[in-house]
């Protein structure tokens, strides 16, 4: 991909990721991050403890009692469910505000397709924790392409009606899709290899070489994000959209019918993100 390309290197001049986010994505691919160094690093920082407080006391995780301290986030949620809201956490932060841009339903959106996604890896062999951070991810290149041009991306939003034409409509209308800006973000910082080669799989699973079973898991995940943003039946909008994706898979269409977390839980504390 061409890194002249200006919604590129509006990925690659994004500012780093902070400290505890670098640390914690290395420990996707080696365990040397402990639960009391996790607890230490979120600590020194004000904001991001207050964030991940937040969203350990919504309704997605109905803690018995209310979590007043990372101690107590860390004791009633484990390491790996804090490491994620962590990350959520930092990921909200990383993006600027920009005047148009519907920062709650997006990063509502953001927070569901990561739930759904670790739903789907559940049932499709992949790693659940991974695809939480890639779902919540996924979209975030839909930022950086508005951030170089707004009024392109409103147009593509404004004629992607249907379900999942949007990629579709960003490679007609700008040429690039987000899943392939948020590809190079990932990148540049230095997320796993396996959610990059994920991230641009997303855009066609069934045509990338090799296959992402990842990739298509956040491309399904997508999917059941929009069709409940719509009220519409997830199943059947898999069916609709991805069929032959979903046969490929061999996706149990009714076991994903009875796990997938209703829709208010899946966006529960997308408020607490941005506070």
């Amino acid at each position: 991909m061409n890194r002249t390309d200006p919604y590129m290197q509006q990925a690659a001049a994004m500012p780093a990721m902070p400290e505890v986010a670098t640390k914690l994505l290395k420990s996707f691919e080696r365990d040397d991050v402990s639960l009391g160094e996790l607890t230490a690093l979120i600590v020194r920082d004000q904001v991001l403890s207050a964030k991940v407080l937040r969203l350990a006391n919504s309704v997605r995780y109905s803690p018995s009692r209310e979590v007043a301290s990372l101690n107590d986030a860390a004791a009633c949620l484990g390491m790996i469910t804090l490491r994620d809201l962590t990350l959520s956490a930092c990921m909200t932060g990383a993006f600027p505000k920009l005047p148009g841009f519907d920062r709650l339903a997006f990063w509502k959106a953001n927070l569901s397709t990561g739930v759904y996604a670790q739903t789907l890896a559940k049932a499709l062999d992949a790693d659940p924790d991974v695809a939480y951070v890639g779902g919540m991810m996924l979209r975030t290149g839909q930022v950086l392409m508005a951030m170089v041009n707004l009024p392109l991306v409103a147009d593509v939003a404004s004629q992607a009606h249907a379900l999942d034409s949007r990629i579709s409509f960003e490679k007609s209308i700008i040429g690039r899709t987000h899943p392939e800006i948020t590809a190079e973000l990932a990148r540049h910082w230095k997320f796993p290899d396996v959610l990059q080669r994920a991230f641009g799989a997303a855009s066609d699973p069934m045509e990338a070489k090799p296959f992402s079973r990842l990739g298509a898991v956040l491309r399904l995940a997508s999917v059941v994000t929009e069709a409940r943003d719509l009220g519409e039946d997830a199943v059947a909008a898999l069916n609709a959209v991805q069929g032959p994706l979903v046969n490929h898979l061999k996706l149990d269409l009714e076991w994903v019918a009875t796990h997938l977390p209703d829709h208010a839980t899946a966006t529960s504390g997308a408020e607490g993100m941005l506070g």
